[in-house]
């Protein structure tokens, strides 16, 4: 009987600590259980959200995002989630892709906006209208810059943070914001000699501009107008660039074709560069090289008046010429002292 006791307080032990096991991690991992209802959002950018994370509303987690696709115009894309059955969406939700934390992850949340109150049926999808993307802090951060520049990384995150949280209504109000940029920039007032040198190189070049105004206007309005005909001459100049492609891939293959022939034509000049380097054969190149241009010039003048050369009688002489009344003394002479027979 004390035995069977025993072991019944241990079973009955083990439920009990099994089942609080099993409420703490469901409670950490918030894990819901019951139906569920499918729903789908249309956004513009969905950067930073995947598949798994959070649905809130309120803060409190409702649902889970099931899958995001990209819709066939490429601009938007298409988020599809599911939300408790006792969490009741209506006409008037609205979807916000939130920021969770600083490390990137995301969440999507649901608010009740301005519009019917009839419950939204399973399966409908939130319209653009009704959908905000997550806040862009590149665009956001890169105005801070300055800022950022002058603080510790400590200082920066917290910063970011507070950002964060004021423009997403998640928590802080503007003056806790203003206090903190306050006491941050505080410490700026020890770098004014820093900002004095800023602002002073700031004022040389702006002195710089102003007295090269004239030519700086003209160099604005040449860059416009060469970006104007380069505009204008877009589709000539993308004809250019299919051209050039094409001219490159039958340079490529008639290199390609031909290597063989100028592989042996190099060949051959070197051996036409050993033939000429001897010393017998380089006195008679001289000459060539020397005699040349006199030969060519005169040989162009003869075939100067079309594709044809032209010959002249210059001098002739004739001797024992026998005419019929007998031997002609002396023979017969013609002589041109023209400037082409010289």
């Amino acid at each position: 009987m004390k035995t069977t006791s025993s072991l019944v307080k241990l079973v009955i032990f083990i439920v009990i600590t099994l089942a609080a096991t099993g409420t703490l991690a469901a409670t950490i991992a918030n894990i819901q259980f019951g139906d569920k209802t499918t729903y789908s959002a249309i956004f513009t950018d969905v950067t930073g959200l995947g598949k798994g994370q959070e649905v809130r509303i309120a803060g409190v987690r409702v649902g889970t995002v099931r899958d995001i696709a990209v819709n066939s115009d490429r601009t938007t894309a298409k988020v599809t989630f599911d939300v408790a059955t006792t969490s009741v969406l209506t006409q008037g939700t609205e979807a916000t892709i939130k920021w969770r934390n600083l490390v990137g992850e995301r969440y999507l949340a649901l608010t009740q906006g301005a519009g019917s109150a009839a419950p939204l049926a399973a399966d409908a999808t939130i319209p653009l209208a009704r959908t905000h993307p997550a806040l862009d802090l590149t665009v956001l951060f890169n105005g801070f810059k300055p800022l950022f520049a002058a603080l510790s990384p400590q200082d920066v995150n917290q910063l970011s943070g507070e950002i964060i949280s004021v423009l997403q209504g998640e928590g802080g109000d503007i003056n806790s914001l203003l206090a903190h940029t306050a006491s941050l920039t505080s410490a700026l007032a020890d770098r004014d000699a820093v900002i004095g040198r800023t602002i002073t190189n700031l004022t040389t070049v702006l002195d710089t501009v102003n007295a090269n105004a004239t030519s700086f206007g003209e160099l604005l309005g040449q860059l416009q107008r060469f970006v104007s005909g380069l505009a204008a001459d877009r589709t000539a100049i993308g004809e250019s660039l299919t051209n050039i492609n094409s001219v490159a891939a039958q340079t490529a293959s008639l290199l390609q074709q031909t290597r063989p022939d100028i592989k042996n034509d190099v060949s051959q000049l070197r051996t036409l560069a050993t033939n000429l380097n001897k010393p017998d054969n380089t006195k008679v190149f001289e000459h060539f090289i020397t005699t040349t241009p006199g030969k060519v010039a005169t040989i162009s003048r003869t075939a100067a008046y079309g594709s044809w050369f032209n010959f002249y009688l210059c001098r002739f002489d004739a001797e024992n010429i026998i005419l019929p009344t007998g031997p002609l003394p002396g023979g017969l002479g013609y002589n041109i002292a023209a400037a082409r027979c010289s």
